[in-house]
């Protein structure tokens, strides 16, 4: 069992979960600074897990 492709699937579903949510709170945003703070933090912070979790998957090895 590789350590690092599980760490890299974790990372992606988070980044998907977080990507979603921040699809969500786009449609529904009424506009105040904190609805786009907040749109801007969790899109930045799935984007980010996303992209390390897709290239940790990517980039490991299998050892048997």
């Amino acid at each position: 069992m590789n350590l690092k492709r599980i760490f890299g699937a974790i990372l992606t579903l988070l980044g998907i979960a977080s990507l979603i949510f921040a699809a969500q709170m786009f449609l529904l945003a009424t506009g105040t600074e904190r609805d786009i703070k907040s749109l801007i933090i969790y899109g930045v912070l799935g984007l980010i897990f996303f992209v390390s979790g897709i290239s940790l998957v990517k980039t490991t090895k299998d050892e048997s």
